[in-house]
């Protein structure tokens, strides 16, 4: 009897587990399943830890942060832009930052739009005077600014984070560029280009 209730205890925890992970192919049935047999076998005293070892839960547990739509890739790009190309990803793929005319990749964009409330609550002006860039766009900046590897202002079309929606320009004062540099990394947005203190590009903080 001890063993049955101590299985009525472990669906239960099982089941909140199940809540907590991503397994679409694994049933409840088939991991109570397991785990009802795991129970059964182990000796007393045995640890729900184990149990979840040995069913299909632990390995799904196991996936990579970050997996789903706010993955990128080991060079900042998002995983489910890339297929678009650079500056080549249509309006539709994108999200407009709220209150503005400006894009982004979604979770960039939602991030900038908390960041920027942030700001406003403590009097700070975060203003935006670029986004997303068309390929098009990069070459007729290139064109205007000069290559940044030449001493300019602008990278090799087809290579600028922003043609991935996840970089912006911003308009900022030195009590906001003070701000940003102190707040920016708590909503995934760093400043990385040298030379360029109103560049900041939006990293994943998962």
């Amino acid at each position: 009897m001890e063993a049955v209730a101590a299985i009525g205890q472990r669906i239960a925890e099982i089941q909140g587990r199940i809540a907590q992970v991503s397994a679409p192919s694994v049933s409840f049935e088939t991991v109570l399943g397991e785990a009802v047999v795991a129970e059964l076998r182990a000796p007393a005293g045995a640890t729900l830890a184990a149990t979840y070892a040995a069913t299909p839960v632990a390995a799904a547990s196991a996936s990579p942060v970050g997996s789903g739509k706010d993955r990128v890739d080991a060079k900042g790009v998002p995983v489910e832009l890339k297929t678009y190309g650079n500056g080549r990803v249509p309006a539709a793929a994108l999200s407009t930052v709220a209150g503005t005319s400006h894009s982004l990749w979604e979770p960039a964009a939602r991030s900038l739009e908390a960041l920027r409330s942030a700001a406003a609550a403590e009097g700070v002006t975060i203003g935006i005077t670029d986004s997303y860039r068309t390929y098009e766009s990069q070459v007729d900046l290139v064109r205007r600014k000069g290559l940044y590897s030449q001493g300019g202002l602008a990278a090799a079309p087809g290579t600028s984070m922003h043609g991935w929606g996840v970089a912006v320009d911003l308009s900022l004062d030195s009590t906001a560029q003070a701000w940003m540099r102190q707040n920016g990394g708590r909503f995934g947005y760093v400043e990385n280009v040298p030379r360029e203190p109103w560049h900041w590009q939006y990293v994943p903080t998962y």
